[in-house]
């Protein structure tokens, strides 16, 4: 089970990445030390501080030739990480 799923790249957080702080979305269950260290291990730099989010399913509702089709969206964690200064991540360089 990975722990980290996936890099965030919003507006916010992109602004973010100038002072060292990056976001991804991780595993529900994953803890701080958890992440911590998969960052460390997958990027090679020194985590300072690691905060998490939780965000709920929100109530989506879709509307088709037949009938109504409810449901919810995918629930999510967010972490927001904080890499020691003069340290950076380049999500950009496989490409």
């Amino acid at each position: 089970m990975a722990t980290l799923k996936k890099p965030l790249i919003t507006e916010k957080i992109s602004a973010m990445n100038e002072q060292g702080v990056y976001g991804f979305a991780v595993e529900k269950t994953a803890t701080k030390p958890e992440i911590k260290r998969a960052v460390e291990n997958m990027y090679g730099v020194k985590v300072l501080d690691v905060r998490t989010m939780r965000y709920a399913g929100k109530p989506k509702t879709r509307y088709t030739k037949t009938k109504i089709v409810s449901g919810f969206s995918t629930p999510y964690k967010k972490a927001i990480v904080k890499v020691a200064e003069g340290e950076i991540i380049d999500f950009y360089g496989e490409i």
